[in-house]
């Protein structure tokens, strides 16, 4: 039932007239109290009714998270609106006020009519995606996990494409909705002052749009070498497996080979590089022999971090928190950190398995745990980190402190053994976190050319190819139907969910990692240090955390690497063995595409 407020409420939303009344009325510190509360507490019911929803899975419950987050995104855009009639009095003040006015990514309309057209449109390429099937017949489908299953394991190539085909046919009717949606979000960003998107998206980092699409790009050419390097083996590797027909040694890498839908990662096809994964440390066998339940995996990552300094988790962790899967009912089992309230009720979410992929996971979502209790004090617009790259840059500079030497520490692994062979180990990490970055880079670079209007529908297709293939010396298999809509087969894409941070914490992980270690007196390969009982290294991390988003991220970073840029030459640092390697296993080969 309405109230007269909502009521009111809705109205300002449409029309804009309380906006320009309300910045008569109150100050700008009135205002950003006012829109810290509103959001703080929205937040908090939008969490609820997602986390009930995530834990017991009806229709009814989807859609009453559905209807708190609507809710929320409407207040979002409400104030962002409002937030321009406001200069703010203080630095802090305009810092406000600037994060509200870019809390949001697809920016609705002001008009009711098409601010529910963007509405149902994003909501229909939602439902498109994550019901997707390949069907060959009506009664033969498959799923995208089922086709994700014979990208990863199968090794021959007319089943690989028709499985990497296959889930592209479930992108192609998102073409025209997507574009509308595209549309529909620039008028968004242009109401809010934006040229488009792309310029919207692009803001939020403390520079200039202009200046932060060559910062990434600086970025990229300092990892560049060390990419071609890892992709000119895995190509020649790739061709002795295929042959010249399949694989031509002086071209871009066909899309299906590389044991990945999206070919964003390739640590599945480490038995075709002939990399041999026991010569690594077998977490999993480890803790299957210590008998680690899904409760001490995490208690152990909860110790990683009070052996920097960090507090312990608060009681109602434990009492609330998921770890492993009801037998009663269905359950989200995709691993994620919430922050009920945005104060101590922090909680995860994971069916656990006593395994070496979930007890990294454990440790990577503490990471994001301990950064909402470090800012929890902070109004809610700084509650985030210094920008989007560093939340998912944490948890994964953690991660890679699960070394064998913090194995040894808590006597996972016998303090006599060593672990040999570290090109094949480090080849294995960067099938993954390296083979990744161009293509985090370009998915963004994508979208920008279609938000500005650089890459017109008819050639969305052509441009995201033109884009694999530059950065990622990655090509489609053969030639793509006229109606073909391939970004649409990647998540993140009909769900606009930018993806330039993680681009940045694959960055900026080992940039902290580096400077942590000499932190904590590490001595010896960076590839072979851990963090863990370094209270000086957490002393550093902390005081990074608790300032959120309060500062802009140079001055973050610099409180832990003492530079306020970014730096990849961290990655060529700590996967310099390999690197090396590769070269000499390349000499005689062309390289590059």
């Amino acid at each position: 039932m309405f109230t007269r407020s909502t009521v009111t409420a809705l109205v300002c939303f449409l029309v804009l007239a309380c906006s320009e009344k309300a910045s008569k009325n109150q100050s700008s510190a009135e205002f950003l109290k006012s829109a810290n509360q509103s959001l703080k507490q929205e937040e908090h019911s939008a969490s609820i009714a997602a986390w009930v929803q995530a834990n017991f899975i009806t229709r009814d419950t989807t859609k009453i998270s559905s209807d708190y987050d609507a809710k929320f995104a409407k207040l979002a855009t409400r104030l962002a609106v409002e937030s321009k009639n406001y200069q703010g009095q203080s630095k802090d003040e305009k810092r406000m006020l600037d994060l509200l006015l870019k809390n949001t990514n697809v920016p609705s309309p002001k008009e009711d009519s098409k601010n529910k057209q963007l509405a149902q449109f994003k909501s229909e390429l939602s439902s498109m995606y994550g019901g997707g099937e390949f069907c060959r017949t009506p009664e033969n489908c498959q799923s995208l996990e089922d086709l994700e299953k014979v990208i990863a394991k199968s090794r021959n190539p007319d089943e690989l494409l028709e499985a990497w085909e296959g889930w592209r046919t479930v992108s192609s009717p998102m073409k025209e909705k997507y574009s509308k949606t595209v549309a529909l979000g620039n008028q968004g960003a242009q109401q809010l002052g934006y040229k488009n998107m792309a310029d919207l998206w692009r803001s939020k980092y403390d520079m200039s749009p202009e200046d932060f699409e060559k910062e990434l790009d600086r970025l990229w050419g300092e990892v560049k070498p060390f990419y071609e390097q890892l992709h000119c083996f895995v190509r020649n590797q790739l061709n002795k497996k295929y042959g010249d027909t399949v694989v031509p040694k002086d071209q871009p890498i066909p899309a299906h080979l590389l044991g990945n839908m999206w070919a964003q990662s390739w640590s599945n096809i480490t038995d075709v590089l002939g990399s041999d994964a026991s010569s690594a440390v077998d977490i999993t066998r480890l803790l299957e022999q210590a008998k680690y339940t899904p409760l001490k995996m995490v208690q152990t990552a909860e110790n990683f971090f009070v052996s920097l300094g960090m507090p312990k988790l608060p009681s109602t962790f434990y009492e609330r928190s998921l770890f492993e899967k009801p037998q009663d009912r269905e359950v989200v089992c995709h691993a994620s950190a919430w922050h009920m309230d945005l104060k101590e009720d922090v909680r995860i979410k994971m069916c656990i398995e006593p395994n070496e992929e979930a007890f990294r996971t454990i440790h990577h979502e503490l990471g994001h745990i301990y950064y909402y209790l470090a800012y929890q004090n902070l109004p809610y617009l700084y509650q985030a980190s210094a920008n989007d790259g560093f939340h998912e840059a944490l948890g994964d500079t953690v991660e890679l402190s699960i070394t064998g030497k913090y194995l040894k520490e808590i006597d996972l692994l016998a303090k006599d053994k060593t672990q040999t062979a570290a090109n094949d180990t480090l080849l294995q990490m960067a099938l993954g976190k390296v083979a990744f970055l161009p293509f985090g880079l370009m998915i963004d670079k994508w979208r920008w050319q279609v938000f500005d209007g650089r890459t017109a529908t008819e050639n969305y297709n052509k441009d995201w190819w033109q884009l694999r293939e530059k950065y990622q010396g990655v090509a489609a298999p053969r030639d793509r139907p006229a109606n073909a809509f391939d970004p649409g087969a990647k998540y993140h894409i009909p769900a606009y969910t930018p993806y330039s941070r993680y681009f940045l914490a694959h960055i900026l992980q080992f940039q902290l990692h580096r400077s942590l270690c000499e932190t904590a007196g590490h001595k010896g390969p960076l590839h072979e240090c851990s963090i863990f009982n370094s209270k000086e290294a957490g002393s550093k991390l902390w005081e990074m955390m608790k300032m959120g988003a309060s500062q802009p991220w140079p001055v973050a970073l610099k409180t832990v690497t003492g530079s306020d840029k970014m730096d990849a030459t961290a990655i060529r640092d700590y996967f310099a063995p390999l690197e090396k390697w590769l070269k000499n296993e390349n000499q005689g080969l062309k390289c590059g595409w």
